[in-house]
This record gives C-alpha cells, sequence and structure tokens, in this order.
C-alpha cells in the first residue's frame, strides 16, 4: 500500500540566502522537483509544496520548502504534517550539517539536533525528535570564522564544483530512505565512495 512522505528541506526565504551552505537542503527539495517536473508552489501551511510520487504507484511524495527563516522551521513543517496526515516517522528533514565534511551524506532519525537550530525547532513543533534526517556536510569554516557567518555564505568556487554531485547524492538518499529503509540507505550512503 502507497503511503505518503513529507520531504522538507530547511534553509531560509529570498534571494538573499538562496545559494548559500545554509540552504543545501532547499537545494535537494530543487533537485528531487526538477527530476519530477514539478513546480513547487504556494501553500497555506507556509511552504511552497510540490505533491508527486517516488515513481509511478510508488509512495506519494510532498516536497516542501518553508519560507519561514531556518531558526523558526517547526510551523510549517508541523503544519504541513497534520495538513498532510502524516505522522514524523515520515517526515524526512533535508538540512545542512557543519560536522560532517562537504561532498557527504549521512542519515539519521531521531537523536539531538547537534546545535542545528532549524532541526531543534522542528522537533519542538513535531512534539518529537523521532523522524528521519538526510544531513548534507557542508564541512566547517577554515581558520577562526564564525560558524554562522559560514553557514550563511555561498559556497567556494571548488565546491560549486562539486554541488550538482552532492545535490544528486543528497536526492538519492532521500529517495532510497523511502523506497527501502533507514537502513539501506544508511549503508549505501556511508560506505566510503569507490
Amino acid at each position: 500500500m502507497a503511503r505518503t512522505w513529507l520531504i522538507v528541506g530547511l534553509g531560509n526565504p529570498g534571494p538573499r540566502y538562496e545559494a548559500t551552505r545554509h540552504n543545501v537542503g532547499q537545494m535537494v527539495i530543487d533537485e528531487l522537483a526538477d527530476r519530477r517536473g514539478e513546480t513547487l508552489r504556494a501553500h497555506k501551511a507556509g511552504a511552497r509544496v510540490a505533491e508527486t510520487w517516488l515513481r509511478p504507484g510508488a509512495d506519494k511524495l510532498i516536497l516542501a520548502k518553508p519560507n519561514s527563516f531556518m531558526n523558526v522551521s517547526g510551523g510549517p513543517v508541523s503544519s504541513l504534517a497534520k495538513f498532510y496526515g502524516i505522522d514524523s516517522e515520515r517526515v524526512v528533514v533535508v538540512h545542512d550539517e557543519l560536522d560532517i565534511p562537504f561532498d557527504t551524506i549521512k542519515l539519521k532519525s531521531g537523536g539531538g539536533h547537534g546545535g542545528h537550530n532549524g532541526v531543534r525547532d522542528v522537533a519542538k513543533a513535531l512534539g518529537t525528535p523521532q523522524f528521519p534526517r538526510v544531513r548534507v556536510g557542508i564541512g566547517r569554516p577554515p581558520g577562526r570564522q564564525d560558524p554562522a557567518d559560514w553557514v550563511l555564505d555561498p559556497f567556494g568556487s571548488l565546491e560549486r564544483q562539486n554541488l550538482p554531485n552532492l545535490l544528486a547524492d543528497a536526492a538519492d538518499a532521500v529517495e532510497m530512505l523511502v523506497d527501502q529503509g533507514l537502513v539501506a540507505a544508511q549503508q549505501r550512503h556511508h560506505a566510503p565512495r569507490p
């Protein structure tokens, strides 16, 4: 029986932020929508949304980008989950992760927020930290740069060359998580690349 999943990419709204490291989760949503020829549209929950399928006859995907700033992402995520009747274990949050090297994807379900204010707010709004996460590595800043500034900077030129592959890998991880489960997706995406 087909299920419905809410796939949320965290980030900040507006052109000032769209190419920054903090918005990589929303870039993954764009990749998933592009693969399906979908356009995200305004939703009353305070997000841009596209309703689509993993593939014909498979699980339904609600792709979403909150219109709110990162640190208050929980309201739109919770509203969308309620609107579509989706339990937290099928709310997949895609977000940037400082503690993972750039060009690396890690998946987990539940656990702490690791200092990520967007994840913290989603857990608070859902009333549980028990939701799957696709964590897209952006790495730590060089030298003494403040991490708060680093995440709001655009990707560097070398990173931009590899960014399409990173986004494709993260979108693959989301699809595999939905299709085959968390463990299978972890085994595929946590393994060193050949």
